[in-house]
Order: structure tokens, then sequence, then C-alpha cells
């Protein structure tokens, strides 16, 4: 999974919104790994099948975009906009980490859980220790990506649409959605149902989050 997101790194105009949130992608990537070979994840195994089943969501979307072909919906904003000059660094890199959260890790809690027969509650440690990890570059990808001069001005009009979003949020929705999933793995149909609405609705947010605002003279672009 890495080896792959360092290619798309190479491969990919540095100012691509995909490109964008992959750079921040691996850097998370990275710290999961540095956290499994130190062995501050609990249980191991299934931690690192979480995390690679999580990734392979991603990387499954980029190459569905790649090929012309139709994505889950919570990825489409990003690859439609993932060329608009009036979209800044920071409205990519949410709007990929809404998709991925929002979406893919539900999906991934549940799709681990069948692979190791366990309960999603046994995954919960892993889970939260990655959400922390995410948590924190989130706060990162605020700082180092936001223009300026002023981050903090409410009436910034990008101030304030990143600022309706919150990681914590996103993720706590995540686990719920996975937990509802998992209930219900017998009843297909309504599984099925559950899992598309969910990926409408996080492609919903991710279309706000990538509202063109126009760049002001000077400000940063990743």
């Amino acid at each position: 999974m890495i080896a792959r997101m360092r290619a798309l790194e190479e491969e990919l105009p540095p100012h691509d919104g995909i490109a964008v949130f992959n750079r921040v992608y691996l850097t998370v990537t990275l710290s999961v790994r540095r956290g499994l070979v130190d062995g501050l994840l609990p249980r191991p195994r299934s931690a690192a099948t979480l995390a690679a089943v999580f990734a392979g969501r991603y990387l499954a979307a980029v190459d569905l975009a790649a090929a012309g072909a139709p994505g889950p919906a919570c990825w489409r904003p990003l690859v439609q906009a993932r060329h608009h000059p009036g979209v800044h660094p920071v409205q990519f890199a949410l709007a990929g980490i809404n998709a991925h959260i929002g979406h893919d890790l539900a999906l991934a809690v549940v799709d681990t859980a069948r692979a190791h027969g366990c309960e999603p509650s046994a995954l919960q440690g892993a889970f939260d220790r990655i959400g922390d990890i995410l948590v924190e570059l989130e706060e990162r990808v605020r700082e180092d990506l936001m223009p300026g001069p002023d981050p903090l001005d409410v009436a910034d009009p990008l101030t304030h649409l990143i600022a309706g979003w919150s990681m914590e949020r996103a993720r706590d929705a995540a686990w719920s959605a996975a937990r509802l999933l998992w209930s219900m793995r017998r009843l297909p149909e309504l599984a099925e149902e559950f899992t598309r609405r969910l990926d409408a609705g996080v492609g919903l947010v991710g279309r706000f989050l990538l509202t063109p605002l126009e760049r002001c003279p000077g400000t940063r672009t990743g």
C-alpha cells in the first residue's frame, strides 16, 4: 500500500486534488506502520488487516478514477474537482479524509471483523489508535494548508467552511455505522441500502467541502 501511494506521489501533479490527499494519507499510513512495528497498536494482526483493508478502499477508488469508471459516491466530488483552480489544498485534503473516514472506515471495520472471525468491538482499540493518528494529522493539515494571513478569521469563507467539519464527529459516526452494518450482516438487502445511503451522504458533505472559493493573491497553494 505504501509503495502504491509513493508511486502516486511521483505520478500526479502536486496540485492535483488526489495528490494533495495522497500526501496526507501516506503520512498517516507511515505512522500506522510505525505503531505496528513498535507494538503500539492492540491486536497487531487485526490492526494490520484493518489498516490494509482501509487503505485498499482508497486505492481502489483511485484506480477506478484512472480507468474513467464511476467510483463510490463519496469519492466522486474529489475526483471531479481535483483540478479546479478555485479549490484550496486544505479543501482537497479534508474532502479526501471525509470520504475515507465517513464511508471507507466503517466498511473496513466490518470486512476486518469478518476476516478475523471477531466482533467489531474486538477492533475498537486499533480503531481508536488509528483514529488518534488521523485527528493529529487533521490538525496539521489545517495548520499547514490553510492560507494566510489569519486562519482564525471566522468571517473568511474558507475558515467558515472548514470549521464546519470535524474529524472527531466523523470518526464517531464511522464507528456507529460499522456497528450498524455488523448488526445487519444477516439482512443483506438492508445492509446494501444502508451502505448506499451512507456513501451518498458522505459524498454530499464532500461536495460542500469542495465549494470553489476565490483565492487571494499571495495565499499558499500547498
